[in-house]
């Protein structure tokens, strides 16, 4: 349990906003891809792999290909269900003609996070180099419900949960005042 109050005396926010996060953690998982199956999906895998050492609950998993038609139906249904309290996706973030992810994420956020596509392409930099530029990951709040899309390799993947999204996902639940 972090401590709530410093020497002196004063609380400390975040330890603040972290006490009042879920107990558990729900989670839906996307990968967006016109070619992976639930046996193929590795960065899938990845995140449930992580989610779950976090002691976090997969509430729902899906593969879509990248299509707006597709992907946009599939995270507003998640956004409005109760049982899911953030949603991870991975893929679709590059800038090939045929991703659209990006652009059908960011039509959906009611406040963007930037935050976290600056520090996961700082961190990708420190790891791949200049190549990281062209990663549009991305994240922030779909109504109540915070949403992270993230390149669709297990390194990308690893990275965005381990460095960003797992620490902070139980706070950031707790500032918006998600009930669980």
């Amino acid at each position: 349990m972090p401590f709530l109050f410093s020497s002196s005396g004063m609380t400390d926010p975040v330890s603040s906003h972290r006490s009042q996060a879920p107990a558990t953690i729900r989670l839906a998982v996307l990968t967006v891809s016109d070619t992976r199956t639930i046996e193929t999906d590795t960065s899938g895998a990845r995140i449930v792999e992580l989610a779950t050492a976090a002691d976090m609950l997969i509430a729902a998993r899906a593969i879509v290909p990248d299509d707006p038609a597709r992907i946009r139906p599939q995270l507003e249904a998640w956004r409005d269900d109760p049982g899911i309290d953030a949603v991870l996706v991975t893929g679709g973030t590059g800038v090939s003609p045929r991703d659209q992810t990006v652009e059908t994420v960011a039509a959906l956020l009611t406040q963007p996070l930037p935050g976290f596509g600056e520090l996961f392409r700082m961190l990708s930099y420190a790891e791949i180099g200049p190549a990281a530029m062209l990663s549009r990951a991305c994240g922030g709040l779909m109504g109540r419900t915070p949403i992270f899309l993230m390149p669709g390799s297990r390194a990308a993947v690893s990275l965005a949960l381990e460095r960003l999204i797992l620490p902070e996902l139980g706070h950031l639940l707790g500032q918006i005042g998600r009930p669980n």
